[in-house]
């Protein structure tokens, strides 16, 4: 089941075991908990297991004002806090399905930065959030025991050309191409969760490495993909799954990602090696994965980064009539023109801030 919920803190249970290292953390934690759930507009993420109980927690704020309670204060700017962020570790990516949260609020809300403070025995926190771009700028409380202070910036955004550093942002530059690649039904949304369709339950997105990880790993046998470099830019196209109506108004565009590498199944020492990088950012099991080496079936291997899911999703009569995609051609792998792009990003109501030219 669907088990990443945004709901008020009134609905969260804090007698959850889960919550006991916060309020060892945070002498006055519990005392913010009753405040907040007194609030009705207070909400927060909550992350619950299959048994039930609590094994993540995660409440943003917008604070639009200078933060001087850091050493060096944050000037006066429009901030998105990370307020409160645990989670339980299962080896299935959780954290990163929390960060393209946070990203997601961020874009949403046209916030100037993000910022997080963590206490430095929580190394593992502070190396994820630093692998996506967040640096060190101060700390927070008394020397002895003072929480890092890291920040991303999301105006006058300075890229790196790493794409999980830089993520969310998208380098758009002339030799950044641009493609449609298709995705069918049965892999799509637990490859893209943020990108479910309204008509889908809920009950197929499930927490596993795949699912969670801003990283993904797209294994097929089309010719076309060979064609993409590190950068290039794709558009997840969601074809019709041939039960819900005609494909020329099913068939969706529904995500934006940008190419890591393209490798070819022969690229790999051997079998171990293989699954060994695909197995937590594709869809398909260990063995389905050995099964696919020794057949050489799926030679090719694409690693992108999951950067947004659009608002609205233009269907392939959209994207003919309204885009000019030539509807004769093979849509599995398409390149399209800048021009294309663009009217795609505007149909789809993206926010266009995320693209950095």
């Amino acid at each position: 089941m669907e088990n990443l919920y945004y709901t008020p803190f009134s609905d969260i249970d804090f007698r959850d075991p889960f919550f006991q290292s916060l309020n060892d953390d945070y002498p006055d934690f519990s005392k913010w908990v009753i405040k907040k759930s007194q609030d009705p507009t207070s909400m927060a993420y909550v992350l619950i297991n299959e048994h039930n109980y609590i094994d993540g927690f995660l409440y943003l704020k917008i604070e639009q004002e200078e933060v001087n309670d850091i050493i060096p204060p944050l000037p006066n700017k429009k901030h998105l806090k990370v307020g409160t962020f645990k989670f339980e570790s299962r080896g299935t990516l959780r954290g990163e399905r929390f960060i393209k949260k946070i990203f997601d609020h961020a874009m949403a809300c046209h916030a100037d930065d993000i910022y997080v403070t963590v206490f430095p025995k929580h190394s593992y926190l502070i190396r994820l959030f630093q692998s996506f771009g967040f640096d060190y700028v101060g700390t927070k409380g008394h020397v002895s025991n003072a929480e890092t202070v890291l920040l991303k910036e999301m105006k006058n955004v300075h890229l790196t050309g790493d794409i999980v550093n830089d993520y969310p942002f998208i380098h758009n530059t002339p030799s950044n191409r641009k493609f449609l690649l298709s995705v069918i039904p049965a892999y799509h949304t637990n490859l893209f969760p943020d990108s479910i369709l309204r008509n889908e339950s809920p009950s197929i997105v499930s927490d596993v490495s795949h699912t969670n990880s801003i990283k993904k790993i797209y294994i097929c046998a089309m010719e076309g993909v060979t064609q993409f470099r590190p950068n290039d830019i794709i558009l997840i196209y969601r074809t019709n799954s041939g039960q819900s109506g005609s494909a020329y108004y099913n068939s969706v565009i529904t995500s934006l990602c940008v190419v890591s590498n393209v490798k070819h199944i022969d690229d790999f020492l051997n079998i171990d090696a293989y699954v060994d990088y695909c197995r937590k950012y594709s869809v398909f099991s260990v063995g389905e994965l050995s099964n696919f080496y020794r057949t050489r079936k799926y030679p090719y291997v694409i690693s992108f980064t999951y950067n947004i899911a659009f608002p609205k999703r233009p269907n392939r009569a959209t994207l003919i009539n309204n885009v000019g995609l030539n509807q004769n051609a093979y849509w599995g792998v398409l390149e399209i023109s800048d021009h294309q792009f663009r009217s795609i990003l505007e149909l789809g109501e993206v926010n266009e801030s995320i693209i950095v030219n």
